[in-house]
């Protein structure tokens, strides 16, 4: 039997798998396959706890900011509005996006490693909050674009303090030879912080910084910090300016498979909080408003896509292939990173998993793999439904149409309900921007 739940939203009742108290092959059944679920209740409480723990710790100087490109769609944004956090994107899509859902633009904070003159001037068009910059060019270019319209935009410079979080390659951003942000240690965070004061129509509020994700304690937040306060400490030391925020970014982890740690959110967060007050009374610095930016942290165990097996395919002493009616098409991660997740059989939980296999998407590549060293029962056959767990985050954001295959609806779970939230594409749906 398959003990793999790694996530209170799952439970087994007889040999079918529920999620969110409801039954995962009726929802297939109405619905389809693949199909992303969502819980929605799980979201919020994610939202209230961060908003609450960031309260406890920083009193209202606080700010919890939901990471867009975890997963951005009209019914998330009105959710984030709802809950009180405010949002950041990284792209006009995301931004429109949140402008669609009726999100207050002046709490939407524009990140991007390379916005180009159209994505700066629409997103002051819409009147976002603040912009993150993250390279000289952009620097001037808000500058010159904010005296077009004859006004002074918000900043924040995103700076890198060297720090190696001990996680994916592909998801470490804060270390010297990044592509995102300023360096301390070469200089590059002196001198852009400098020019910034300069500049007539940006107004500097603070500084950004955001390390890595995926951890699962706050060492990279304390490291981060210490560093950070230094550096102001430096900067009001010789330049007079006192930054009002400080955003230490996101990354905290979430479980995939069972040896991954729980994390506890609320005890990270009051950690952190004790660290900055120990700073600011080392440095005699006026607090700053703190600001997270969870993404993953807040909707991947949220998540579950179900998929309907097509085929198994036994190749004696290699390797037994179980391949599915999705696959990189709709999540990519393991064919960019190798990142692991829990497969669980979804129709036949009640049956002892002892067949090995790799499970495979659909399409025509051989990289197309969703997960290796799998264990399904040996009765695994087509039709069969398979579970794989902790796909909220980077899967919808992050799904394309590759071999022409349309993309699955996100259908949200709340209180014993179903909603979709975002359709099935159809066939015609891929004809559309085809001239």
């Amino acid at each position: 039997m398959n003990d793999g739940l790694i996530a209170d939203n799952l439970s087994v009742k007889g040999s079918g798998l529920q999620f969110c108290g409801q039954d995962v092959a009726a929802l297939a059944k109405e619905y389809g396959t693949p199909l992303y679920l969502m819980d929605e209740d799980c979201i919020r409480a994610r939202c209230r706890t961060y908003r609450e723990a960031v309260k406890r710790a920083f009193g209202e100087r606080g700010r919890v900011l939901y990471a867009s490109k975890a997963a951005a769609f009209l019914h998330m944004f009105r959710i984030m509005q709802e809950e009180g956090l405010s949002v950041d994107v990284v792209s006009c899509g995301e931004l429109y996006t949140a402008y669609k859902a009726g999100f207050p633009m002046e709490n939407v904070w524009f990140h991007s490693s390379n916005k180009t003159d159209a994505d700066i001037a629409f997103g002051m068009d819409l009147g976002v909050g603040c912009f993150i910059v993250d390279n000289t060019d952009e620097l001037e270019s808000i500058d010159r674009i904010a005296a077009e319209r004859q006004f002074r935009q918000d900043i924040l410079l995103r700076i890198t303090p060297g720090i190696d979080p001990h996680t994916f390659d592909a998801v470490a951003t804060g270390k010297v030879d990044s592509k995102f942000g300023f360096g301390i240690e070469t200089g590059a965070a002196e001198a852009v912080t400098a020019r910034a004061l300069e500049l007539p129509h940006v107004r500097l509020v603070g500084f950004h910084c955001h390390v890595g994700s995926q951890v699962f304690d706050s060492d990279v937040f304390l490291r981060s910090a210490d560093i950070l306060f230094s550096y102001m400490d430096r900067i009001r030391a010789v330049y007079g300016y006192v930054a009002d925020r400080l955003d230490l970014g996101g990354g905290y982890g979430v479980r995939y498979v069972v040896s991954d740690p729980a994390l506890d959110l609320a005890a990270n967060i009051a950690e952190v909080g004790a660290r900055v007050k120990a700073l600011c009374e080392r440095y005699a610095y006026p607090q700053p408003e703190i600001s997270f930016e969870p993404g993953r942290s807040i909707v991947a165990d949220a998540g579950l896509t179900v998929y309907t097996v097509g085929t198994v395919k036994r190749i004696p002493d290699v390797v037994n292939y179980v391949s599915v009616d999705g696959g990189m098409t709709d999540n990519i991660r393991y064919a960019l990173y190798g990142a692991s997740y829990t497969v669980l059989p979804a129709s036949r939980m009640d049956e002892p998993a002892e067949m090995n296999c790799t499970v495979v998407g659909r399409c025509c590549e051989s990289g197309d793999i969703i997960q290796p060293n799998v264990l399904l029962p040996e009765s695994t056959r087509r039709g069969d439904l398979l579970a794989v767990c902790t796909t909220g985050a980077y899967h919808y954001s992050m799904a394309s149409n590759y071999n022409r295959l349309p993309r699955p609806p996100i259908v949200m779970l709340r209180g014993g309900t179903s909603t979709v939230a975002v359709r099935r594409e159809t066939l015609d749906d891929l004809l559309r921007c085809d001239a």
